[in-house]
């Protein structure tokens, strides 16, 4: 016990701010203010990350399936930019704080992911017009997809120890990735309207995983909706 006061004795000794004033001046007492331990109070940003990236690839995924012979998904970028791409961002962002590692990689990477999608078909980007060769456009969007298949598949494996809906989310998400990336890459129009398919499935999974975590937030819900999470001894 006597160790222990001196210890703190020290510590507060040393993070004074007055002392840190006159020792060093604004920047010292910034670096050693005390501080104290804070009661967390955000709000779990989860579903505001699973909402934004669900709502996102719902409605590219149906683009990509051609329904209602849409062809061209230029009217996603306005939701690649603020919903699946700044939210969602946002979102990886408030993990942070609350020490979900998971959570805060996901959620920052698909956002800046959306981001970036969003900036190869946003008019004027210059993007898209560099290629004057349709092939070559196809490849490289093709390795683009590839890239997010490998980052969704490292994502895939820490999800195994998790729960069976975080294993489905980003199992689908996995084979997304890769039938469309095989679509641009082989031209194979059946493999993105595959990945269009999967897509639904996937924002559908997400959607599920959100509302359970906003549920789960509530002192009274209506329901509790299980993510089946695996037990850990």
């Amino acid at each position: 016990m006597a160790d222990l006061e001196k210890a703190n004795n020290v510590q507060v000794h040393a993070t004074s701010p007055h002392d840190a004033y006159r020792n060093g001046g604004e920047a010292a007492a910034y670096r050693n203010s005390p501080t104290s331990a804070v009661k967390n109070t955000i709000a779990n940003p989860a579903p505001l990350g699973l909402f934004s990236f669900a709502s996102t690839t719902l409605i590219l995924s149906f683009y990509n399936t051609t329904v209602r012979g849409i062809h061209t998904p230029n009217i996603v970028i306005g939701m690649a930019l603020f919903c699946g791409g700044l939210a969602q961002f946002l979102a990886g962002m408030w993990e942070f704080p609350k020490g979900n590692t998971f959570g805060a990689t996901a959620f920052t990477s698909y956002g800046a992911f959306w981001l970036s999608y969003a900036t190869i078909f946003i008019p004027g980007s210059g993007v898209l017009a560099a290629y004057t060769d349709k092939k070559e456009q196809a490849s490289a969007v093709g390795i683009y997809l590839m890239t997010w298949m490998t980052v969704t598949f490292l994502f895939f494996i820490v999800a195994l120890r998790k729960s069976a809906s975080f294993i489905a989310l980003f199992g689908f998400l996995t084979i997304t990735f890769m039938c469309l990336g095989i679509g641009d890459l082989a031209g194979q129009p059946n493999a993105t309207k595959a990945g269009g398919v999967l897509g639904v499935i996937t924002a559908l999974i997400a959607y599920y995983i959100g509302l359970s975590e906003m549920l789960t937030a509530e002192k009274a819900a209506v329901v509790q909706l299980p993510l089946f999470a695996f037990k850990h001894d």
